[in-house]
């Protein structure tokens, strides 16, 4: 399995990015969706992407069991994007999952050699100024324990600025 990690900021260019990575390996396209539409602008935002993907693309939404979800998808011949860790993350965090546990799920499967390309894309929300409230400030560091956890185990890191990915591994 080849493992890609894609971080950015919010609106940065990196979903498009993954895609095109996904693209260009000349793989089966699957899109792990870990998004939910609790508002009219998540609705718009998940339309967005959607319309970016036109077939072959297969979607699989999957809010909550992603190491699961990884596990069973993965084959030879397949890409899986995951767009993205930081959703999945406040999924875990609404539904009041065990972190640590999912973190570590994650983390197992991501070191089983699995089949085809994975390519796992998150936001970066580290870079900003610390946030006021206490679940604000465990979301942000929670989100980086999780992405030096992936960076570790992926062979090619990118950060995307502005449209402008940057290489930092591999």
């Amino acid at each position: 399995m080849s493992l890609h990690f894609v971080l950015g900021g919010a609106r940065s260019g990196k979903s498009a990015f993954a895609e095109r990575l996904v693209r260009d390996s000349g793989l089966e396209p699957l899109y792990l969706a870990t998004g939910r539409a609790f508002d009219a602008e998540m609705e718009a935002r998940i339309a967005e992407h959607r319309e970016r993907r036109p077939p072959p693309w297969t979607t699989v939404e999957e809010p909550l069991d992603l190491a699961e979800a990884i596990g069973r998808e993965a084959r030879e011949g397949r890409a899986i994007l995951v767009d993205c860790l930081t959703l999945w993350l406040t999924n875990l965090m609404l539904e009041e999952r065990d972190i640590p546990a999912a973190f570590d799920a994650l983390d197992g499967v991501l070191r089983t050699p699995l089949p085809g390309l994975v390519v796992l894309v998150s936001n970066e929300v580290g870079l900003s100024i610390v946030p006021e409230n206490p679940m604000a400030r465990t979301f942000r560091d929670d989100a980086g324990r999780l992405h030096q956890r992936v960076a570790a185990l992926a062979g090619e890191v990118t950060f995307v600025a502005a449209g402008l990915p940057l290489k930092l591994k591999g």
